[in-house]
């Protein structure tokens, strides 16, 4: 005599469901590192473009090299202005 009990729907078991949300959640990851590297990819493609001579960051490496303190001073006061925008 057996005592299996017959299931006319078997439901997925807890582990199986545990399987589910963690393939949904790697999957999930993977496009969002997928679309990470691509933004990283075109920022970097865009430093490198004003990097090149008589481009913007070009223009402030130079000056920046050539006097630090006034840079530094121009820039903190630069944070001031924006953050009491806010």
């Amino acid at each position: 005599m057996s005592t299996e009990i017959p299931q006319s729907n078997p439901q997925p078991g807890m582990a199986e469901r545990a399987v589910d949300a963690a393939t949904d959640v790697s999957r999930t990851i993977g496009e969002v590192a997928g679309g990470l590297h691509a933004a990283v990819d075109r920022l970097t493609s865009a430093i490198e473009e004003a990097r090149k001579p008589g481009r913007p960051l070009s223009t402030v490496a130079a000056i920046t090299r050539e006097a630090p303190l006034t840079s530094l001073f121009v820039a903190f006061l630069f944070g001031v202005a924006v953050a009491r925008r806010r």
